[in-house]
């Protein structure tokens, strides 16, 4: 059994597929992961998931071990094409999160697609002023992605929530206490944001936090810039990129932060393959080491 965990510490796990995790589970179990945030692309589809529930808390059985929150990642604004069941999966969601143990479901925000971020305040309020009342209801929180898949401020197809202008507005269109962020640092860098002064402003309103990091080739900005063919920034696993995670686990200390750090992988461009799961194992203990190691009780 692995060792049990002084909360204090922040839990430190990984996101697994959740049509997956009863299968994946006893796979990595024994690695040391203290969390799971099970994900949900665009739909949960046909899944029961009280009885996904069931089983993924047979696979954990009586390890030391929660599931940090539900993630669902589409368009929940627009509804179109393969996203027209994301709304309904959030529903889903809120309904079931606490059977598995949680009080959060995160995702994407959606977005009126190839509009400016304003054009998409007036849906966002309507769908999650709906959707932040039942999961008050249900004693659930809602938290907010913050990658912008390849969107910017005036165009884009999935989500508005990768800029702290746009979290203004949209907390401001919806100011309830349950709606916050999940928040990693590699989606800000992408942006040439420095995540530090950044997370100091926002720790109270983040919930959840994913375990990724970005290397930025500061040479090849200041010599061809951004806008070029040249690659100038990449997606890390913890302890591979170029955050300090002791300062960032320092801060959310600092701020009581209640929740966890995940780590999202599949996208490090040389931790993957067959290698995926060895850089994975590597940013746990990382991650870890960062926040202190293993709780030490004090003397007496």
């Amino acid at each position: 059994m692995n060792q049990p965990v002084n909360t204090n510490l922040i839990r430190i796990g990984t996101l697994l597929g959740g049509k997956d995790a009863p299968r994946i589970i006893p796979q990595v179990i024994d690695y040391g992961f203290e969390s799971f945030e099970l994900t949900f692309w665009q739909t949960t589809g046909g899944l029961d998931l009280f009885e996904l529930a069931k089983r993924v808390r047979e696979a954990i059985g009586d390890r030391d071990i929660v599931i940090s929150g539900l993630g669902v990642f589409g368009n929940v604004l627009t509804g179109h094409g393969d996203n027209a069941d994301a709304l309904a999966s959030w529903e889903r969601c809120i309904d079931a999160a606490p059977a598995f143990g949680t009080d959060l479901v995160a995702g994407f925000t959606g977005r009126i697609v190839d509009q400016p971020i304003n054009a998409s305040i007036p849906r966002f309020r309507q769908v999650f002023g709906e959707l932040s009342r039942r999961a008050a209801d249900n004693g659930v929180r809602l938290a907010f992605e913050n990658c912008d898949m390849g969107g910017t401020w005036e165009r884009g197809d999935w989500n508005i929530a990768h800029n702290p202008t746009a979290w203004e507005m949209m907390f401001d269109a919806v100011p309830a206490d349950n709606l916050g962020l999940e928040w990693e640092p590699c989606h800000q860098m992408v942006s040439l944001i420095d995540p530090i002064p950044q997370l100091r402003r926002w720790a109270p309103r983040i919930f959840h936090v994913h375990g990724k990091d970005a290397t930025i080739a500061w040479d090849i900005v200041r010599e061809k810039g951004i806008h070029g063919p040249d690659e100038f920034v990449w997606h890390r696993t913890p302890g591979f990129g170029d955050s300090n995670w002791r300062d960032i686990i320092t801060i959310l200390r600092q701020h009581q932060y209640p929740g966890t750090i995940d780590i999202e992988g599949f996208h490090d461009p040389v931790y993957r393959d067959e290698l995926e799961w060895t850089g994975q194992v590597s940013g746990l203990h990382y991650l870890k080491a960062c926040r202190g190691g293993d709780f030490v009780l004090n003397p007496r």
